[in-house]
């Protein structure tokens, strides 16, 4: 349990937000949240069942300047996606999600928005804040632009769902462990984080501390944990769309996990963008499930 929740496992396993591999086919994250499965998560958690929220079909077909790909599908299924969180919350639940591709987020922070005022922790290898203001090539896949929509940057079609801009301000973001390479933009626009090279070298201390401070603001209603698999590095965990070398490791990441869990205030979790289809024999789901059961354990 957090906060006095009990853990409820649901399913999104969206690929929308994602360039097909390769021409014609689809990202197979979709199959994410099966192969975790197969590693008994649920029983591991001890977490009850939520099910699956389907998501529409995947387009392979896409233009520069047609708008963001798959956006009707995105925007349709954020919607059903808050609704299906926001029934588990209500239920006295805590929603443990398991992803599909970073476009997921929207849904989640659309629900709290709809709630209140929330924060989110961010925990992603990139900072996923492509947008038109700094990027001519935005729209071509909303999981590189997932930061940027949900605080309100880029097509109106995904940041302003149900009359609602922006889902999280932000002043109320903190982004732990991308790359050094991937925070100037964020950095620039007020968001702040800790990137993955200085938690290796310094420990997961200062990344917490910064947490504490945003997160914690009494103004906040409580906040959300994402969480892209690519924060760690691709010596542990390679199978995703963009692996990028200078992650974290394991244990580093369950310790953030585990600090940010022990804030007050904490709404939901996510876990995106892992693909079984780059993961043939099956090693490291393994080492995934174990990166969320160990977040997870020994709460009361």
């Amino acid at each position: 349990m957090i906060g006095g929740r009990e853990l409820m496992l649901l399913d999104a396993p969206s690929n929308l937000g994602l360039r097909p591999p390769v021409e014609g086919t689809v990202p197979g994250c979709y199959k994410a949240p099966g192969a975790l499965r197969d590693n008994d998560l649920l029983n591991r958690l001890g977490a009850t069942e939520a099910g699956v929220l389907t998501p529409p079909r995947y387009h392979t077909a896409w233009q520069q300047g047609h708008g963001v790909r798959n956006a009707e599908g995105i925007a349709e299924y954020s919607r059903r996606l808050a609704a299906r969180i926001d029934h588990i919350r209500r239920q006295r639940g805590f929603p443990v999600v398991l992803g599909g591709d970073c476009s997921i987020v929207l849904g989640a922070a659309l629900a709290l928005r709809r709630e209140g005022r929330f924060g989110l922790a961010y925990l992603d290898g990139h900072d996923d804040f492509r947008h038109p203001g700094i990027a001519p090539t935005a729209g071509s896949a909303a999981a590189g632009e997932c930061l940027a929509l949900a605080t309100g940057r880029g097509a109106p079609e995904l940041t302003g769902l149900d009359g609602l801009w922006p889902y999280v301000a932000d002043s109320d973001v903190v982004l732990l462990g991308a790359r050094e390479e991937e925070s100037a933009e964020t950095a620039a626009a007020g968001i702040r984080g800790v990137t993955s090279q200085r938690i290796m070298v310094s420990g997961t201390a200062e990344a917490l501390a910064l947490a504490s401070e945003t997160l914690g603001n009494p103004e906040l209603d409580g906040f959300w944990i994402h969480v892209d698999i690519d924060v760690l590095d691709p010596s542990v965990v390679s199978a995703v769309d963009s692996p990028d070398p200078g992650g974290l490791d394991v244990d580093t990441l369950v310790t953030l996990l585990r600090g940010l869990l022990d804030l007050p205030g904490a709404a939901g979790f996510e876990l995106t963008v892992f693909d079984p289809d780059l993961d043939p024999d099956g090693t490291q789901a393994a080492v995934v499930a174990e990166v969320i059961e160990r977040a997870f354990a020994r709460r009361a």
